[in-house]
């Protein structure tokens, strides 16, 4: 082999070897210091794509289960005044029961049919109650002078999503409780469920052609007195209550469930993405040691080679 001062080919080679290793140690480096597997995009720019859509996809998730918890915590108070609502039929009832008292003259059942009267309209009320600005009843829309409690037209259901597909995947509807078309009822079809159609203007009294009678009243002038009512009535608005009970609890079961299933689909999704994108600990710290190893040897050996010139200048002395 010559000896030449002008080219070290094994210098350069050295040089080249300690550059390779130089750059696998930073990377490792990195991977270690970040827990990422992925630093750049040219480490795995297929697996890069693909995690960037599943965390995406998971941020989505994320979003809806807030959506769902909001969903409930909004039929949670819904049926909060549902619950209360029943509780003012039953004190109706125990006004009725108490004002057929024998015992009880004129003055006495007038004053049972004050409370009577306000409790009609402390009813109306609680069904003009929002929840963040949504109306948790339906039938709050007016047309003229009457309130619409069975027009399909009127927004009455909330969607809440369930997927990470938001408007294009499936969907909850979460609906607002009829609960003024709930407490009118048709004398002439006790039993057969809630008696309303969308000409009521909250002065039913079950008197003359019109067989219907309501517990709400918008204002005194449309209220309807205590001996106006049979207890067949009361029974047959209580269970239009205890439905709509029903109906806001089995919404809520759905929305349950649903919550579960997309925490479940987020923490798959989480650990599917870990496995492209994590770092591998135990490897890293292998390649770690052996790079760190490489390349304090191929710094021994570019000093050795930059130092084999020496021979070159022994025979020129």
């Amino acid at each position: 082999m010559p000896v030449t001062i002008n080219t070290n080919s094994a210098a350069a080679a050295a040089s080249y070897h300690l550059s390779n290793n130089q750059s696998a140690l930073q990377k490792s480096l990195t991977r270690l210091s970040s827990g990422s597997r992925i630093v750049q995009p040219v480490d795995d720019a297929g697996g890069l794509a693909v995690s960037m859509k599943m965390e995406s996809a998971i941020v989505r998730l994320s979003g809806a289960q807030k959506n769902v918890q909001n969903a409930t915590s909004f039929l949670e108070v819904q049926d909060g005044v549902l619950q209360s609502a029943g509780k003012i039929v039953n004190r109706m009832i125990e006004l009725k029961g108490l004002s057929d008292d024998v015992m009880k003259n004129a003055s006495d059942i007038e004053n049972y049919n004050r409370e009577f009267t306000d409790l009609q309209m402390q009813i109306y009320d609680m069904a003009s109650l929002k929840f963040n600005g949504v109306s948790m009843f339906a039938a709050t829309a007016n047309n003229g002078n009457n309130a619409e409690f069975d027009n399909t037209a009127l927004d009455n259901t909330v969607s809440v999503y369930v997927s990470a597909d938001g408007t294009s995947g499936p969907t909850v509807s979460v609906n607002k409780a009829l609960l003024l078309s709930a407490l009118t009822i048709d004398t002439a079809n006790l039993g057969t469920g809630t008696g309303y159609d969308n000409t009521f203007n909250g002065a039913y009294t079950g008197t003359g052609a019109d067989t219907k009678i309501s517990f709400v009243a918008e204002d005194s002038s449309k209220t309807i007195n205590i001996t106006d009512i049979s207890v067949g009535v009361f029974t047959q608005a209580l269970e239009n209550v205890a439905t709509l009970r029903a109906a806001n609890g089995a919404s809520m079961s759905r929305l349950r469930f649903a919550g579960q299933e997309m925490a479940a689909q987020e923490t798959n999704l989480i650990a599917a993405k870990g496995r492209i994108t994590d770092v591998d600990i135990a490897a890293e710290s292998t390649r770690l040691a052996k790079y760190n190893v490489l390349v304090q040897a191929s710094a021994s050996m570019l000093a050795q080679a930059n130092s084999s010139a020496d021979i070159a200048l022994m025979l020129l002395r």
